[in-house]
């Protein structure tokens, strides 16, 4: 990928995938904590340090799996903990709540896009840093708008079923959630049948090629 091996390639995503799923995270509790829910706060998860967030295998052993195997490469941190008794419309703000993880990764793509013009800028001057610039931003954008398209899947328990189920009529709301327990096991089973890069590659493509022409790297 981006021509480059396998170890050159995990030196460069690093801190992107770890800054996409970092700030996911944090931008769930930020917004639970102004819409009255303090529980993250509390625990220590409104930070930016990447150990309070790291699960070891949604962000650590699934990505390298997948970057072994050529696939279409996302994961996960430890989700922030949200207690939406403490809300005060908890249906629309568990909604909310949601959504702010996916726009994060959508603010994080433009200012990825906004480091890798700035590699391009840099290239006649500082070659040297020119290039890792270029490709961190590059695949910055990449990973952002994969959890982007990701968590937008209206299917519980990512952030688009919430998103839905915040949406809808109270019974098909109900209808909806109880969804959730199985839809670990339908995501890794579109996984492994290749429906899931189907599903998300013309959308997270589209999204890049928009991003790129907007910025003019």
């Amino acid at each position: 990928m981006f021509g480059l091996s396998l170890i050159q390639f995990a030196a460069v995503a690093a801190l992107p995938l770890l800054f996409a799923i970092t700030v996911h995270e944090v931008a769930h509790g930020y917004v639970a904590r102004r819409l009255g829910d303090h529980t993250a706060e509390m625990l220590g998860r409104l930070t930016l340090n990447p150990v309070k967030h790291i699960d070891p295998v949604g962000t650590i052993l699934v990505p390298a799996i997948l970057m072994l195997a050529g696939g279409f490469i996302f994961g996960w941190a430890k989700p922030v903990p949200v207690d939406a008794r403490n809300m005060r419309n908890p249906k629309r703000d568990m909604a909310l709540v949601a959504v702010a993880g996916p726009l994060a990764n959508l603010a994080m793509a433009i200012l990825w896009a906004l480091v890798a013009k700035l590699g391009l800028a840099l290239a006649a001057a500082s070659p040297w840093a020119s290039v890792p610039l270029v490709l961190m931003g590059k695949i910055g954008i990449l990973l952002n708008l994969i959890l982007l398209v990701l968590n937008l899947l209206p299917l519980p328990p990512l952030d688009g079923g919430r998103v839905l189920t915040g949406l809808l009529p109270d019974r098909l709301s109900a209808r909806v959630a109880r969804i959730e327990p199985y839809g670990f096991f339908i995501l890794i089973g579109l996984l492994a049948t290749g429906y899931l890069g189907k599903i998300l590659g013309p959308v997270v493509f589209g999204l890049d090629r928009m991003l790129v022409l907007l910025t003019g790297i």
